[in-house]
């Protein structure tokens, strides 16, 4: 499930926000940042899912992204094979935001537009998602919440919709990292539901991660994308 950021926009708008993409890249390459101000991704995953659907028809999906950030300020883009059961084949993200810290909270305000590539006409797949998240440190472990807001969520047949999340993360040896979220999704068709997983990652390399997690949603009966599942994801940051 999804937005929209223009009606029946589809494959233009998609790759001009690849070509987007690779312009953050290129700018923050080229420009006199440092290093870390720059970076990019890309894995491969068993089954793309999007909290707790697949988005892959339960099939393998292959992503990559760009980030820069400057002062708290962040901007980035990611693309990724897609598989709605039509003509539909990619989705490309791009999004910005404010990263502040105030009295020991991490937290997190942007914007998110969700593009997809050959989208039939009249599906209006296309949307915005606005994002505020906080997270703070408690012993070894990171404890969030996150919210994100759409005025006209993915489809045609969509209007409002609200997506809530809790999430920790601890790490209990050098390398290793399990995580987990409980999340809420509500949508105007009241095709709302209840999302979780859990999974641990360890880091083979300074770049290379593998991630192994677990997905499950309560509503089953919405379909087979809506399931129990186990997926692998390996990704390289650098």
């Amino acid at each position: 499930m999804r937005n929209r950021l223009n009606k029946a926009s589809g494959r233009n708008d998609a790759w001009f926000a690849a070509a987007s993409i690779a312009a953050i890249a290129g700018l923050g390459l080229c420009s006199e940042a440092k290093a870390q101000d720059v970076s990019a991704n890309v894995a491969l995953t068993s089954d793309y899912v999007f909290r707790g659907v697949s988005q892959t028809q339960e099939d393998p999906a292959i992503s990559a992204g760009v980030d820069l950030t400057r002062n708290g300020f962040y901007a980035g883009g990611w693309a990724s094979n897609v598989d709605f059961g039509d003509n539909t084949d990619a989705e490309v993200d791009l999004y910005a935001g404010y990263r502040p810290e105030v009295a020991g909270y991490a937290l997190d305000f942007g914007v998110i537009g969700y593009l997809y590539a050959g989208q039939p006409d009249g599906a209006d797949y296309d949307y915005v998602e606005l994002k505020a998240a906080a997270s703070r440190a408690v012993g070894p472990a990171t404890l969030g919440a996150a919210v994100y807001y759409s005025p006209d969520f993915f489809g045609a047949s969509e209007d409002e919709a609200t997506y809530a999340e809790i999430n920790g993360a601890v790490s209990p040896a050098d390398k290793w990292t399990i995580s987990g979220a409980v999340g809420r999704q509500w949508v105007s068709s009241d095709q709302d539901y209840t999302t979780w997983n859990l999974g641990a990652a360890y880091q083979l390399t300074d770049i290379l991660a593998v991630d192994l997690r677990y997905h499950d949603t309560d509503q089953h009966d919405f379909g087979d994308l809506y399931g129990a599942r186990a997926i692998a994801t390996l990704k390289v940051t650098f």
